[in-house]
């Protein structure tokens, strides 16, 4: 029996799951590229979220698409840090156990985690 993989173009679990925080360097402003200053909202001190991150049915604004079947960043060249560093492996087939924790919230499958 082969693994399941699958592509985070497919998934999108972890932008329907997970709060998003950042530093407020990361937005854009004036000709700086970065997250457009619409879509976040202050956190605390030098710290943003993404909207919609921190709701009780969390979805980032940015996500397109369906949650398990095709999905998209609306702002993926500027897409905030933790979002360029979650699951940089998943790619390879090597996928995270916070993953699985967020697939599980929308009734996905688990993916087999590397134990490193």
């Amino acid at each position: 029996m082969q693994a399941l993989r699958v592509s985070c173009t497919e998934c999108g679990a972890c932008c329907a799951a997970f709060r998003v925080s950042f530093h407020k360097s990361e937005l854009a402003h004036g000709e700086e590229p970065g997250v457009p200053p619409a879509m976040a909202v202050h956190e605390v001190a030098n710290t943003m979220r993404m909207c919609g991150t921190d709701e009780a049915v969390s979805r980032c604004v940015a996500l397109v698409g369906e949650v398990g079947k095709q999905v998209s960043c609306s702002i993926y060249p500027v897409r905030p840090s933790p979002c360029r560093e979650f699951g940089q492996l998943a790619a390879v087939g090597i996928y995270e156990e916070a993953c699985n924790r967020a697939r599980s919230r929308h009734g996905l499958p688990p993916l087999p985690v590397d134990s490193w």
